[in-house]
């Protein structure tokens, strides 16, 4: 008997392993659409005829869509099932990708794009909620995080690099088509791999005007801010539907703490742990928003690096943090517990970011770019798998799709909002540079570097919080962990 068990346990380990690496690549398959697209937005303004303020709307109909509903689309795994979310996500993801690949004029990518937006939502909001709940051991769990956050955070690198290479070398049409077969085979072995786990049913919480109050708060939230470079965060236009967007998130907020089966369980909130992750993660993404894309058109502006070249620039980064989330990070988390690592590994990012502020107009690779993606990498890869699973730990079971939408939401969000916050800074530094007789090389420059200290300030009040707000726990914590696989709530 023994014999034929051993066996099963490991085949259904192996399928456990490989049914991870399938909801990484569709994970890895919408992050890299993140980046992919801005690369090739030369080629398509000038195929399709797009203006300079309407080109915007490339990216911008697929942030709207997507930043909008997560939130929703993971508790929506909580109610129906996290796989059939995920698919249905995949399915609408590919489709549109296909569309956003014929498209002839401008109304239909950016319709395409929406609707993109709409299935990379789905598709993304369940997947950190099915890993955790697949991998109950923290010692597995840690490092099944380890190789989505890897994904994650190495998805926008990468990113530059293919949409470098699939523009120049071929078109623009072709940063869409490749999703095409990528998608099929993640659907295929979704089904063959993923456990199809029943879901709460829609009685447990299908709470129409609250998830009406959430998709529009966070869809006119999104807008609002991603209209702060044209119009500027004084003007009556951004106010109004900041204020509009407050509101209808605050009466969502009201509407969760009255009634008995609320769409997102404000009790996700009584982890200190859980609610410091999500600031955490934050302000991380806005440090990172800041070098991928400043830091880009430093290389490109400043430089003078083609696409290909950028792509290549960040490579070492993707490589360093691949070595740390894949292996290291995780078994430092559970050697001295994830809350131990953020202070160190967040002061690196921030060191990272102080380090680029120095990079003059004539700068060289080695000396001036490959230390500051080096330090990046380290500082990345050691603290998101960390952030992942401090992330999750307020959350049982039953909640781990809403909870896995609120991080990629925090994710989303912050991005938006930092970028907004610090390309407002760094083109008003410009100005002023520009005004005092600066070079237009020099003024462009100095506004990047205002922007990376700005930058890293947050990532330093982001270690604050790591040592303030969340609870230290002892080393072997981790294999104290309730058997579903997350620590308990504070």
């Amino acid at each position: 008997m023994t014999a034929t068990a051993t066996p099963t346990a490991a085949s259904i380990d192996r399928s456990r392993w490989l049914a991870l690496y399938v909801l990484c690549a569709g994970t890895l398959m919408i992050v890299l659409d993140a980046t992919i697209v801005n690369v090739a937005l030369p080629s398509i303004q000038e195929d399709l005829g797009f203006s300079q303020s309407s080109l915007a709307w490339v990216v911008n109909a697929y942030l709207i869509a997507f930043g909008g509903l997560l939130l929703l689309a993971g508790r929506l795994g909580d109610l129906v099932g996290p796989r059939r979310v995920f698919l249905t996500g995949l399915t609408i993801f590919t489709a549109a990708s296909l569309a956003c690949a014929l498209s002839q004029n401008e109304a239909m990518l950016v319709i395409s794009r929406f609707v993109q937006g709409v299935g990379g939502a789905l598709t993304s909001a369940v997947v950190l909620g099915m890993i955790v709940t697949m991998f109950p051991d923290p010692r597995d769990q840690a490092k099944a995080l380890g190789v989505y956050a890897f994904v994650a955070s190495a998805g926008g690198s990468i990113g530059l690099l293919a949409g470098g290479i699939l523009t120049d070398a071929i078109s623009w049409h072709w940063i869409f088509l490749v999703n095409l077969p990528i998608g099929v085979a993640v659907a295929f072995g979704t089904l063959r791999l993923v456990e199809d786990r029943p879901g709460l049913g829609l009685r447990a919480g299908a709470d129409v005007p609250g998830a009406v109050l959430l998709t529009a708060g966070l869809m006119l939230g999104v807008y609002a801010i991603l209209q702060v470079p044209e119009h500027g965060w004084g003007a009556t236009r951004t106010l109004l539907l900041g204020a509009i967007a407050v509101g209808l998130l605050t009466a969502f907020v009201v509407r969760q703490a009255r009634i008995a089966n609320p769409l997102m369980p404000l009790r996700l909130f009584r982890s200190r742990d859980a609610t410091g992750a999500n600031i955490i993660m934050a302000l991380v993404i806005v440090g990172m928003f800041g070098v991928f894309f400043l830091g880009a058109l430093y290389l490109q502006q400043i430089l003078g690096y083609d696409a290909l070249e950028v792509g290549l620039a960040f490579l070492p980064s993707t490589i360093v943090m691949a070595g740390l989330s894949l292996g290291v990070a995780g078994r430092l988390a559970i050697r001295f517990g994830p809350q131990r690592l953020l202070a160190p590994s967040l002061l690196c990012i921030a060191a990272g970011l102080a380090l680029f502020a120095r990079a003059p107009v004539g700068g060289s690779f080695v000396e001036h770019i490959l230390p500051v993606t080096i330090l990046l990498g380290i500082g990345t890869g050691l603290s998101t798998p960390a952030i992942m699973m401090l992330a999750m730990s307020g959350a049982t079971p039953e909640d781990a799709g809403i909870a896995s939408g609120l991080i990629n939401t925090t994710c989303q969000v912050g991005g938006a909002i930092g970028l907004a916050v610090l390309a407002t800074l760094a083109s008003g530094r410009t100005e002023d540079l520009a005004s005092a007789g600066a070079s237009q090389a020099a003024a462009l420059n100095g506004g990047f570097h205002l922007a990376y200290l700005v930058a890293a300030g947050l990532l330093v009040v982001a270690a604050i919080v790591s040592v303030t707000v969340l609870r230290r726990q002892p080393a072997a914590a981790g294999s104290e962990a309730p058997a579903h696989g997350m620590p308990s709530a504070a």
